[in-house]
């Protein structure tokens, strides 16, 4: 899976272990995800902020091991949602990296190895070309390589708008929330960014399977447990999402 949580987390919030065989990938945006490595960086040990697999998904944003790993994995389904294009891109050393909370907690930003680094915001018409590039790129890889012969999924998602409140009540949510600390971003921007994304991806990919949760279910939920935002659903966004995977055989 190429994705962020709201996939990963189907199997959990259902009550299910994710399947054994999920090579999750994560924390990266597609542009990062086929730019070559970062030069120089040195991989200092996880602070204490940073878990085990959190670290090991920026560490392979800036190695760039993701892809290698994923053709070597030969998996039956690739499922892929775009949430984590919320992240900005940054442009240092000749190559693209992924500016995620975790690389922000980590300390690197403060090597040599970034310096001069250029953030390339989301939701703009940079990144847009950026991604579109990194598209066509990825499905080339698809055909080329064992991946060819997965069955490809999409997650069509959105940011929520509303959200379900500690008494039970569903409000709406502000126009403009926060991404991770000191990262603001507008809900209409970014659920303008995933349609583009989406169509793009459908465009280069028409054979693959989508899966779409119906808007009704599209709520977010404050005592969800990664904490409230517009991509942390109710339990009932879920097990349709789950139902609709499973319907394709995963």
């Amino acid at each position: 899976m190429i994705g962020s949580c709201i996939t990963r987390d189907v199997w959990p919030i259902v009550g299910e272990a994710p399947p054994q065989e999920l090579l999750y990938v994560c924390r990266t945006t597609l542009p990062s995800l086929l730019a070559a490595p970062l030069a120089g960086v040195e991989l200092a040990p996880p602070v204490p902020e940073l878990a085990d697999f959190p670290y090991r998904s920026m560490v392979a944003d800036l190695t760039k091991t993701a892809l290698a790993a994923l053709v070597a994995w030969r998996p039956t389904h690739l499922i892929f949602d775009f949430i984590d294009e919320r992240l900005d891109i940054l442009s240092v050393g000749g190559t693209l990296v992924t500016h995620s909370w975790e690389l922000d907690v980590s300390g690197f930003l403060a090597q040599p190895a970034f310096a001069g680094a250029r953030t390339i915001a989301r939701a703009t018409p940079a990144s847009d070309l950026l991604w579109k590039q990194a598209m066509r790129e990825v499905a080339g890889l698809i055909a080329a390589t064992p991946l060819a012969d997965a069955t490809l999924i999409l997650h069509e998602a959105q940011w929520a708008t509303r959200h379900l409140d500690r008494d039970g009540q569903v409000r709406d949510l502000p126009e403009e929330v926060e991404i991770f600390t000191g990262k603001r971003g507008r809900i209409a921007d970014h659920n303008a960014a995933l349609a583009y994304y989406q169509s793009s991806f459908l465009d280069l990919l028409p054979a693959a399977r989508r899966i779409a949760v119906p808007p009704e279910l599209r709520i977010a939920d404050t005592g969800h447990r990664w904490g409230l935002s517009p991509f942390h659903y109710v339990e009932a966004y879920y097990r349709e999402a789950h139902a609709q995977l499973q319907a394709l055989g995963v």
